[in-house]
């Protein structure tokens, strides 16, 4: 005897193509964080701060969510406290603040964790500490080169700015780079057990945009040297390549897609922040000291 009460079969998942996003939502979502950030930036710079911050808290509970798929629960309160602090403390006092900052939180995280006793606390104490490096330590440079100019006394198009354009728009070039390149020629996988998505084409593809927008911004937006320019490109382009694979391998470690569903097309804050935070550092090295 046969009924029809039988659940009807799940809705298959749109295909997005090769892309493998929603490109109308992703661009939509890309336009809006831009022009919070544009409008932070021109109006007083300081403000860009309060977006850091809350990106910084934000990817730290993605990463947390994340993590807690493997059992390990990471202390939310101290991690997001120490890292609004350390983006602070980076943009208004300089690098010696911040690294004494990242050591103080260090210690504050593992005394925290002792409170929960003996049982995980090697494997709890190990994944905060490597996610406040990851997360506020890296993020903390975007206030290191923001507060190039001055952090208080400062003009509306100084330095500090300036370097926050180029760092985000050789940014974009590596991801718009790879994005046409991969779509239209890609074939010859780049890491087919980590991203499968990626390929040699589009590495090519980000090298050319994140070579030409190094070279156009830092010698007309910086005036700085060509070669400085080409320089950076080439540096944004390997550490967004890496930092984009260094996710991926931990989301597949992890046995998630995405950190998280809170930004349309692109996934999880995280899913965005992992080139950016693997460039910051060396931009900021570099414009410190070979450009300001």
């Amino acid at each position: 005897m046969t009924t029809s009460s039988a659940m009807p079969p799940a809705a298959p998942k749109k295909d997005h193509g090769r892309a493998g996003r929603n490109l109308p939502a992703a661009i939509g979502s890309a336009v809006v964080l831009l022009s919070a950030i544009a409008a932070s930036l021109w109006f007083y710079k300081t403000a860009f701060m309060v977006i850091v911050a809350v990106a910084v808290v934000v990817a730290l509970w993605e990463l947390g969510r994340g993590l807690a798929a493997k059992g390990i629960d990471l202390p939310e309160q101290p991690l997001m406290v120490g890292g609004v602090v350390m983006v602070v403390v980076a943009y208004f006092w300089g690098a010696p603040a911040l690294v004494t900052a990242t050591a103080v939180t260090a210690l504050v995280v593992m005394l925290w964790l002792l409170r929960r006793g003996v049982d995980g606390y090697v494997k709890n104490a190990s994944a905060s500490v490597f996610t406040l490096i990851y997360v506020p330590f890296l993020g903390s440079f975007v206030a290191l080169l923001l507060a190039e100019g001055g952090a208080t006394d400062f003009d509306r198009w100084d330095d500090g700015v300036k370097g926050i354009v180029v760092f985000i728009l050789v940014t974009i070039a590596s991801d718009i780079g790879g994005y046409v390149a991969g779509v239209l020629f890609g074939k010859h996988p780049m890491a087919p057990v980590i991203s499968p998505k990626k390929s040699w084409e589009g590495f090519a593809g980000s090298a050319l945009f994140c070579v030409l927008a190094g070279w156009a911004l830092v010698v007309y937006l910086l005036d700085g040297d060509w070669w400085v320019g080409v320089l950076l490109g080439l540096i944004a382009v390997v550490m967004a390549t890496l930092g984009d694979l260094c996710e991926s391998v931990m989301k597949r470690d992890l046995g998630i897609k995405d950190m998280s569903q809170i930004i349309p097309g692109h996934g999880g804050l995280m899913d965005r922040l992992d080139s950016l935070l693997a460039t910051i550092a060396p931009i900021w090295l570099l414009l410190h000291y070979l450009v300001f």
